[in-house]
């Protein structure tokens, strides 16, 4: 998978892909991720990116432009699946679309900065719109690097263990049951003794109803949905 992020600001992306599970992926050659200035593509002598909004208002826009010109290049080396931008009115980030993301080959992702971009941008070029949460952040860059991480940590190969990224939270429409490590007692608190038996079907059997137990208290939402046809999971109603 090769990932490209256009923003302003690229020092802020210089520390999530240079660590831990992203780099790993990119050492293997499992993932490529190249960090794009926008400003390269200005034509101003103060490579300015933004400016006035029609209409007035605060804040200024990032001009369609600069972004049309990077594209456009960008497009001349490479077919992308998908040109995501990143923007707090877009569809909101889940399991399932970071599963779906991770069947890609090229993705190219436009971090927004001030009030947004030229809607023309989005009119002409963007595919997807994604948000993390109902919140606004300064800029795309953190987002677009939680979207990377989610969706590259699925690629074959990029965990030690293949099968770890397929019992995480949300992947079965539940969250993670509790997980213990040694040692087994510890200022009086045990370890459940059904992990320490060996016997795998019950170990299972314990960890299914855990995540039911634990996604009841605390995200009864996930099992509605399930329930009524929104996730593509099943029920999981006792």
């Amino acid at each position: 998978m090769h990932i490209d992020i256009i923003t302003v600001v690229p020092g802020l992306l210089e520390g999530p892909f240079a660590h831990s599970i992203l780099k790993r992926a990119e050492d293997k050659g499992l993932a490529s991720i190249r960090v794009i200035n926008l400003r390269d593509y200005s034509t101003g002598k103060q490579k300015q990116v933004d400016d006035y909004a029609f209409g007035g208002g605060a804040g200024m826009v990032m001009s369609i432009e600069p972004i049309a010109r990077c594209i456009e290049a960008l497009q001349k080396e490479r077919a992308y699946d998908e040109i995501i931008y990143m923007t707090p009115d877009g569809a909101t980030f889940d399991q399932p679309m970071a599963n779906a993301l991770s069947l890609s080959q090229n993705l190219l992702i436009l971090c927004g900065h001030y009030k947004g971009v030229d809607e023309r941008v989005r009119e002409r070029f963007i595919t997807k719109e994604i948000s993390i949460g109902d919140y606004v952040l300064s800029g795309g860059e953190l987002a677009a690097a939680v979207v990377a991480d989610a969706v590259i940590r699925l690629i074959p190969g990029v965990l030690n263990d293949e099968t770890s990224a397929l019992t995480d939270s949300f992947q079965d429409g539940l969250l993670a049951p509790p997980v213990y490590t040694r040692p087994a007692e510890y200022d009086g608190m045990e370890v459940p003794d059904v992990l320490l038996s060996g016997h795998e079907a019950k170990i299972n059997e314990w960890r299914f109803e855990a995540s039911v137990r634990r996604t009841q208290e605390r995200r009864p939402d996930l099992l509605r949905d399930n329930q009524t046809g929104k996730s593509d999971t099943k029920s999981y109603k006792k």
